[in-house]
């Protein structure tokens, strides 16, 4: 008897798991990214980018299947689709797994969304469909991690695994919530390898386009699913075959047993780690250490060095080009700036210690700002490189003007599993979210709704709730 494919074993896995099959916590952590997503889709409409990829997906036409944030009229599910995932990943607000570093709920709970919506299904069927897919993201991104090198082979080629795996994550959801069996599904994946992409130089040197990788990612699972209804076929050695996805994106090199061990007994998902500020995971401890530093009650204007020690591996996300990271023109090239984390953290932020009213054009080009990034070196340092990937851990140094040097260390993340956020953590970030375009009375609401998200029979009042109509 021939052994099922990779893509064979994930369509099993996926059917053999609905809502009664799920652990408690699984359910529990879909819940707060569903209602993490939907706070960060809504903090992110009025980016110019979010009204660009509204403006476009209106203007396409089709039958009104799913809603998307910021519009009142309904959209194919696919194009709702691409609007959410856009939105949810705009302010890098959204979660990531370690050590694969990537953002699986941004695509995968936008397409869920979406065919949820589309083929009028119930939270319960919703829930079952985000876990299966968020499991599926993320077990494909580790598939790709290199542990000797402690690092994602995506990374290294250059290539957005969150879009790349997140596509063929969604597609599992989207499969789920058409009503596909394990076959179908396969298939599904089959279509979705071709359509998976995403090149991350957005990261070092600027530009949007970053913004939409999960949305295409999410519109593609859409495209993916819709096309095997319509009879399209996948071949079933899509991830493991000659000329297939891991070939294609790693060159042969990944590790199936990541795919396949313990599925569906042993889940990767209540460990996704939540991001307590809007901007590149990276940069987080660094606005801790500052923020240690800042406690002391150090003279900032006695300052005359900062050394930023950071893993190795991403020395170039956030401190390269240097020049390029001391004096960012806008806001989104502050979230991915390591001198732009420090100065914040010296100067104070809100929220839980940085909010979205830190990151905006006037803050990255403030003077004071800009004088003290000047100050910053961002270096590898041995000692968190060790930790890296598991968690993003940063060494501060301050040299003072008197001569000394003061040092803060930020060896875990907040929202991660060392310093998990708590309930009303994250609801405080929703919130804060959420009550820029929502009455207080609808905040508390989609909160309710999204709480007891297994009773609802259909989405409907979640997207009565979320309805308002941006810029």
């Amino acid at each position: 008897m021939t052994s099922p494919t990779l893509a064979q074993d994930i369509g099993t896995f996926a059917v053999e798991h609905p809502y009664d099959a799920l652990p408690a916590e699984v359910i529990d952590s879909v819940r707060k990214r569903v209602l993490d997503i939907l706070g960060i889709c809504l903090a992110a409409s009025d980016l110019d980018t979010s009204a660009g990829v509204r403006a476009y997906a209106a203007s396409q036409g089709g039958r009104a299947d799913a809603h998307a944030i910021g519009l009142r009229d309904a959209l194919p599910a696919s194009l709702a689709a691409l609007v959410n995932g856009t939105l949810a990943h705009s302010l890098d607000y959204d979660d990531t797994h370690l050590p694969s570093v990537l953002h699986p709920s941004a695509s995968v709970i936008p397409a869920a969304l979406a065919m949820a919506e589309a083929h009028q299904r119930s939270g319960q069927e919703l829930i079952a469909a985000i876990a299966c897919g968020l499991e599926v993201c993320v077990r494909l991104g580790m598939a790709g991690y290199d542990e000797k090198k402690g690092s994602s082979l995506f990374f290294e080629n250059g290539q957005h695994a969150t879009s790349i795996c997140g596509t063929l994550g969604a597609v599992v959801s989207t499969s789920l919530l058409a009503g596909f069996d394990a076959e179908q599904i396969t298939h599904a994946l089959g279509l979705a390898a071709s359509m998976g992409s995403g090149v991350i130089e957005a990261n070092r040197t600027g530009g949007s386009v970053k913004r939409m990788h999960c949305g295409w990612a999410a519109h593609a699972a859409c495209v993916a699913t819709d096309l095997v209804h319509h009879g399209f076929t996948g071949p079933p050695t899509i991830l493991e075959g000659r000329f297939g996805f891991f070939q294609a994106w790693l060159h042969g090199e990944f590790y199936p047993e990541w795919i396949t061990s313990e599925l569906g007994v042993r889940w990767e998902v209540p460990g996704i780690f939540f991001k307590p500020y809007p901007a590149n995971h990276f940069t987080h401890t660094a606005i801790d250490a500052a923020a240690a530093l800042r406690q002391r009650g150090i003279d900032l204007e006695s300052i005359t060095h900062l050394e930023l020690g950071v893993p190795a591996s991403i020395v170039r996300t956030i401190g390269e080009p240097i020049e390029t990271k001391r004096t960012p023109a806008t806001a989104y090239m502050a979230q991915f700036s390591g001198p732009y984390a420090v100065a914040l953290g010296l100067f104070g932020g809100s929220g839980l210690g940085a909010g979205l009213a830190d990151y905006t054009d006037e803050l990255a080009k403030d003077p004071a700002r800009r004088a003290l990034m000047a100050k910053v070196s961002v270096v590898s340092n041995d000692e968190c490189s060790a930790i890296f990937p598991h968690q993003f851990p940063s060494v501060l140094r301050a040299t003072l003007s008197s001569g000394e040097v003061i040092e803060e260390k930020a060896l875990s993340n907040l929202g991660g599993n060392e310093q998990p956020l708590t309930y009303e953590q994250l609801a405080v970030k929703f919130r804060d979210n959420a009550g820029r375009h929502l009455s207080a009375t609808s905040v508390r609401h989609v909160e309710s709704l999204v709480s007891t998200l297994e009773t609802l029979t259909t989405l409907t009042p979640l997207f009565d709730a979320l309805a308002f109509s941006a810029r």
